[in-house]
């Protein structure tokens, strides 16, 4: 399944080898939570900083948001994405444990 991605510039232009760089880093994601259906990326320039949010939608409503300020957009991108990856992990492994609990079975003995 491909992911959805949306890209909106706020008083900044978007140049085409940041948004492949984009493309490429968000089409990652999925390898970290494969039920990720879209991300939007705003990119926001005010006052000489650039920010850039990024907003992953998955299952069951579950919103991941990670945002970031500085002067360059793909060392922006790189930290935003970094973030975004350890949120994924995190609950990928919560939902994993949620599942396999370590409940005894009927001898006593954990289930395999």
């Amino acid at each position: 399944m491909a992911v959805q991605i949306l890209v909106t510039g706020r008083h900044v232009e978007i140049p085409p080898d940041v948004r492949q760089y984009l493309d490429e880093k968000i089409n990652k994601l999925p390898r970290f939570y494969d039920r990720i259906h879209e991300v939007e990326v705003i990119f926001d320039h005010q006052s000489e900083q650039l920010t850039v949010e990024f907003i992953v939608r998955a299952d069951h409503k579950h919103t991941f948001v990670a945002k970031e300020t500085g002067p360059e957009a793909v060392a922006l991108i790189d930290i935003g994405v970094e973030k975004l990856e350890r949120q994924l992990r995190k609950h990928k492994e919560k939902q994993r444990n949620h599942k396999h609990d370590g409940r005894p079975d009927v001898e006593g003995r954990p289930l395999p």
